[in-house]
């Protein structure tokens, strides 16, 4: 995979981000609607279902014209999804109250609040009847995806776009009264949510141009569950592909609960059964150096460091890597738990990069000897997508494989 240096965001940026005001926060439903007696009747205030998002899909024929709209429903027993029947009563208008043509709205990918009756369909999804279609100031998209990393503002989302259906990796931070609520609709900390959850979460309309790109989220839906499918009662390994040569990979990372291996080299034949994280098989092509795994192995281990024996599954992340290569060098810079990197072993420190060694970082020895970080050692990191705008830039190292011990002058 490419090697890419992500960066976060200035504090100033993020607040800014913060600050805009997005149109998946506003859910009062207009007072100048007519409903035509749908709805449901509570102290004296008329309250009526409706979805927000952008219009997916359009349909004109005989059978009539019809919208969906797909993003959230405005509470949480609305629909995220819904196709709606426009007739001649349907009220298509901005904020303000002023008619806008259906096709402007679906050629801009305006994103509108949909109103309908209590009347709907059990399909999916579901059908009613378009009472009033509003179309708001603000824009967002959606992300419906795994969390991948948790983070002091936020959380690293990996998953579909739900408008382009594009793979997408996103920084995503908190806005200040974000709402966060669970698979049962009630509301949850943000504290709750930890890596390998599903989400759906929305942000924009601001979005950064860094890799990954960031924003701003005040709406997140979390299925508190961590789903526990690759999970094997066999020994394995959960690391990255640092090597493939002659059908054999050698794997390096942390090993799994039920046993092996911190670093390993697997053969891999017909009878190794290669998937993805949705259990989707795939081709030996999809084993390439910087990939991230789970690898399961049952057989005999033939005694050599690193240990060798053959591949039983293979569980392909859909997860990027980020790679640096260098020297760790003595700095003033790196304090206690952290390593500074002269990337690239060269002249210059524009590149370089601080590494933060948590409890959570895995060191191993491509050598032998101590998994032990010093000054002199030539390195291989895996580190976090997320790093300062600082230089050098600091994130956190997921992987350091030492490659060599030769000395080198402190920088």
């Amino acid at each position: 995979m490419k090697n890419k240096m992500y960066k976060v965001l200035t504090t100033a940026s993020i607040l800014a981000m913060v600050s805009i005001p997005m149109a998946v926060s506003a859910h009062n439903v207009p007072t100048a609607i007519n409903h035509h007696g749908q709805g449901i009747i509570q102290n004296a205030v008329k309250f009526v279902p409706g979805t927000i998002g952008q219009i997916t899909d359009f349909v004109n024929d005989k059978t009539g014209k019809y919208v969906t709209v797909t993003g959230r429903g405005l509470t949480t027993a609305d629909q995220s999804e819904i196709k709606l029947l426009i007739t001649k009563h349907t009220k298509i208008i901005d904020s303000k109250g002023k008619k806008v043509a259906l096709k402007t709205i679906i050629d801009e990918q305006k994103v509108v609040k949909a109103y309908y009756g209590p009347k709907i369909t059990k399909s999916i999804p579901a059908l009613g009847s378009a009472l009033t279609l509003v179309v708001q100031n603000e824009s967002f998209t959606a992300v419906d995806g795994k969390v991948t990393e948790v983070t002091d503002t936020g959380i690293v989302v990996t998953g579909k776009n739900i408008y382009t259906q594009f793979e997408d990796t996103i920084v995503l931070h908190f806005a200040k009264n974000a709402k966060i609520i669970g698979q049962d609709g009630k509301s949850i900390k943000a504290s709750e949510i930890k890596k390998g959850m599903s989400v759906k979460a929305f942000y924009g309309p601001a979005v950064t141009m860094s890799l990954p790109p960031q924003s701003t989220t005040n709406y997140v839906v979390v299925d508190t569950t961590v789903e526990e499918s690759v999970q094997e009662q066999v020994p394995g390994t959960n690391g990255i592909i640092t090597n493939v040569a002659n059908n054999k990979i050698t794997v390096m990372g942390s090993p799994m609960k039920d046993g092996g291996m911190n670093y390993v080299i697997l053969s891999v034949d017909k009878d190794t059964k290669i998937i993805n994280q949705d259990g989707n098989p795939l081709t030996l092509d999809a084993l390439k150096a910087d990939v991230l795994v789970d690898a399961y192995y049952s057989g005999p281990m033939a005694m050599s460091y690193p240990g060798q024996t053959h591949a039983d599954k293979i569980v392909v992340k859909a997860t990027e890597t980020i790679k640096i290569e260098g020297t760790i060098v003595a700095s003033d810079r790196a304090t206690k738990g952290q390593v500074y990197v002269n990337v690239g072993s060269d002249t210059t420190i524009n590149n370089d990069v601080i590494l933060n060694i948590t409890k959570d970082t895995k060191v191993i020895s491509a050598i032998g000897g101590e998994d032990k970080l010093e000054a002199g050692m030539k390195i291989v990191a895996y580190h976090s997508p997320i790093m300062t705008r600082s230089l050098p830039g600091i994130t956190n190292a997921e992987i350091v494989i030492v490659t060599s011990d030769k000395t080198v002058s402190p920088k």
